[in-house]
């Protein structure tokens, strides 16, 4: 199975350094944490049909809000990325 490797500029505290992540990192981020789209909506409060909107984000349909990406890293296993220094 291919991995997508995230940047580490999506990793970081939200601000003006903070790098909106790809559709495949979204993925990958799904993939790491065991979800599915539907299981990541449900998680982040979404509505019944939040798999959608999951789905609009992985597209590059819609950006993802960075509280949902900062909750399914943490999901993912990363620190988290809310606590952590932007880089300069």
């Amino acid at each position: 199975m291919t991995t997508t490797a995230i940047r580490s500029t999506c990793l970081q505290a939200a601000g003006a350094s903070w790098t909106q992540p790809t559709g495949p990192e979204i993925r990958e981020v799904l993939r790491l944490a065991e979800l599915t789209g539907g299981a990541a909506a449900k998680l982040l409060g979404l509505s019944d049909s939040g798999g959608r909107q999951v789905r609009r984000w992985i597209s590059g349909e819609t950006d993802i809000p960075y509280s949902a990406w900062a909750i399914l890293c943490d999901m993912a296993g990363f620190e988290r990325i809310w606590n952590t220094a932007p880089l300069e």
